[in-house]
């Protein structure tokens, strides 16, 4: 099979086709993204082809288009591809010839490509994501102005009504005219970042409640509405990960191993990586399952590894045990629930892998 490397921009596209051989069989063409009829004869003269893109914010169309005349599409991972990203000599040419010659060596470092649907829903929870950092920012901004006159208040406090009242009462006197002015702007963005944020968390619930998958992960314990569709866009389909340990590494929970020669495999802190929004899901819903289910199999397993390791390093251990949790419940259609549920003698085949035992959805 062919392989045409794609450099893809905001306005327009590098094209280079290589051959299975290695020849090279269309020299690097520019092409403006509004004459994409060009790329696909130039592609349709060459099949069977398959066509190599760098991640990026131009990627998703080129997707829809290519998949829907019958082209392959492989996805790479820009931040792996090293070798194009550090090159002395970058010309989008290169990177386009560079792009399909990887790919014939086996070296492109594969990202699975979302479809629509699932884009959109990733859209959803990035809106979200984003508008709620914002919110934060904006918080931040008035505890250093409180921090500044000698005053601290709960981080969890400020976006509360008593949190504001206590602000008039014991800073307003002690702010200066501007700080005064800061804090009320601020106040404002708070107010409408949230209720922003309310409508948003709405619509993620509606959207959730249509998909099966989001179901399965709100029977866990402190998995939401928000976090259950969160974890369901980035991990689906599961059958992306042959094993549970692939999740765990894709969500970057697995500390990094390097062995060299003779040497004894040492292992550091977890990789940065990963997938950083499917490992907060995942660590994050540990703390909120500590809350909602104290005396579960996965709440004693994080306090009898506290004790010896410490919070922080228990904590990711026991992200990861419900990262394998989440992995058998995806494959087998199965809810979750704890050994307390388990019928005397019965014995799930899931608990043989250090995973959640579960029953079937009847």
């Amino acid at each position: 099979m062919n392989v045409a490397g794609i450099d893809a921009h905001a306005t327009y596209l590098v094209v280079a086709i290589v051959s299975k051989a290695g020849d090279l069989l269309h020299a690097p063409m520019r092409i403006t993204n509004k004459n994409a009829s060009k790329l696909l004869a130039l592609l349709e003269r060459f099949r069977p082809i398959e066509a190599v893109v760098e991640t990026s914010p131009a990627w998703p169309w080129l997707y829809d288009m290519l998949t829907g005349h019958g082209f392959g599409f492989v996805l790479a991972h820009a931040k792996r591809l090293r070798i194009i990203a550090e090159s002395n000599y970058k010309r989008d040419e290169i990177d386009a010839e560079l792009l399909a010659r990887m790919r014939l060596a086996g070296l492109i470092p594969y990202v699975h490509p979302k479809d629509i649907e699932t884009r959109e829903q990733a859209t959803l929870i990035r809106h979200r994501e984003r508008l709620t950092r914002l919110r934060t920012g904006a918080a931040s901004r008035i505890h250093a102005e409180l921090h500044s006159v000698g005053l601290y208040l709960g981080r969890g406090r400020l976006l509360t009504r008593a949190g504001r009242r206590w602000v008039r009462e014991h800073a307003w006197p002690v702010f200066g005219p501007e700080q005064q002015r800061l804090v009320r702007t601020h106040w404002v963005l708070i107010r409408t970042l949230s209720s922003m944020i309310q409508r948003l968390d709405r619509r993620i619930e509606r959207v959730g409640a249509e998909l099966p998958a989001v179901a399965l992960l709100r029977t866990i314990p402190g998995i939401g509405p928000y976090r259950g569709l969160l974890i369901a866009t980035e991990v689906l389909p599961i059958e992306r990960f042959s094993t549970p340990a692939k999740l765990v590494g894709y969500a970057g929970l697995a500390p990094r191993s390097a062995r060299s020669g003779l040497r004894p495999t040492r292992t550091g802190h977890i990789p940065a990586g990963a997938n950083r929004r499917l490992r907060n899901a995942f660590v994050q819903g540990v703390v909120s399952h500590l809350k909602h289910a104290p005396d579960s199999w996965l709440s004693r397993y994080y306090e009898a590894h506290k004790k010896r390791l410490g919070w922080q390093t228990a904590r990711v251990a026991t992200a990861r045990k419900l990262a394998r949790a989440t992995h058998a419940m995806l494959r087998t259609g199965e809810v979750w629930r704890d050994e307390s549920d388990t019928p005397s003698g019965e014995r799930s085949e899931l608990q043989g892998t250090h995973v959640a035992p579960t029953t079937s959805v009847s």
